[in-house]
């Protein structure tokens, strides 16, 4: 089978055209929890597009960044999932949404404070044994400052070490919080442990309602802009080829529109599109 390239994240209104789409490279990420079922019509179309090609699982409920260690049940359901699917790639948020029994909808950030690192590290280390793999770890979005003891690359680069684990790197994330922090994004690119990346992710946002481009939302309902764009050609300068996936979970376009999106990133990983920033 052909090396994964550039993906697109799987929508279950597209089955038919994922299944056929014959795009040298061409391979899919969904969200583990959406599977995580005992059987039924999710699981056979899940087997369907991981017969036809690669298949990657990015997890959004781990809860890595929380206090308290991953939920077993959780995990074992996750563990189930990679043994029967075996993606060529796992990842997870660097983020926390689990309180007890309580779970909260959204991906919430972390400190990066001393007391945190050893809370992930912990968390990552439990879910790599649990696995028997590696995964990767996304940066976040960020809306607000938090408590930092180290610059964000710092901080995961850290969390590599102590781990082990790879990098999955936002470049959306990346640009988002740029603008709405106030700092270089070309500076965090460069400052990244390269080797550490194993996928990338590019994906569109908006602007705030209120507040307009003062604050941008990883909202993953529009078209990747030209800044990602220019962003995700200088981050593979750094890093070299990666697994580039296109995400899109709001106002989702026909299959041949995100194949086309789709074909950017194909020409920026052949180098055939130069940044022009």
């Amino acid at each position: 089978m052909t090396r994964p390239t550039a993906g697109v994240a799987f929508k279950p209104q597209h089955f038919d055209e994922a299944v056929a789409a014959s795009a040298a490279g061409l391979w899919f990420e969904v969200h583990a929890e959406n599977y995580m079922v005992a059987g039924g019509p999710r699981l056979t179309m899940l087997q369907a597009l991981r017969d036809a090609r690669p298949l990657s699982l990015h997890g959004v409920g781990l809860s890595l960044g929380g206090v308290e260690r991953p939920d077993p049940a959780h995990l074992g359901a996750l563990r189930a999932l990679v043994e029967r699917f075996d993606p060529f790639l796992v990842s997870e948020h660097l983020a926390w949404s689990r309180i007890g029994a309580r779970c909260l909808p959204d991906l919430l950030p972390v400190p990066r404070t001393g007391e945190a690192l050893l809370t992930v590290s912990r968390n990552i280390d439990i879910v790599q044994e649990a696995l028997g793999r590696r995964i990767l770890i996304e940066n976040p979005a960020h809306y607000v400052a938090l408590d930092a003891m180290w610059s964000e690359p710092d901080f995961l680069a850290e969390i590599v070490r102590r781990t082990g684990c790879g990098l999955l790197i936002d470049v959306n994330n990346v640009a988002v919080a740029a603008n709405n922090l106030g700092y270089d994004a070309s500076r965090y690119l460069a400052r990244l442990p390269h080797d550490a990346i194993g996928e990338i992710h590019v994906a569109g946002h908006s602007e705030d309602p209120m507040l307009g481009a003062h604050l941008l939302i990883d909202s993953h309902d529009a078209p990747v802009s030209e800044l990602v764009w220019d962003l995700l050609a200088e981050l593979l300068g750094h890093s070299g080829e990666r697994p580039v996936l296109l995400e899109r979970d709001g106002n989702v376009p026909d299959f041949d529109d995100l194949m086309a999106e789709r074909d950017r990133a194909v020409a920026i990983l052949a180098r055939k599109e130069p940044c022009h920033a």
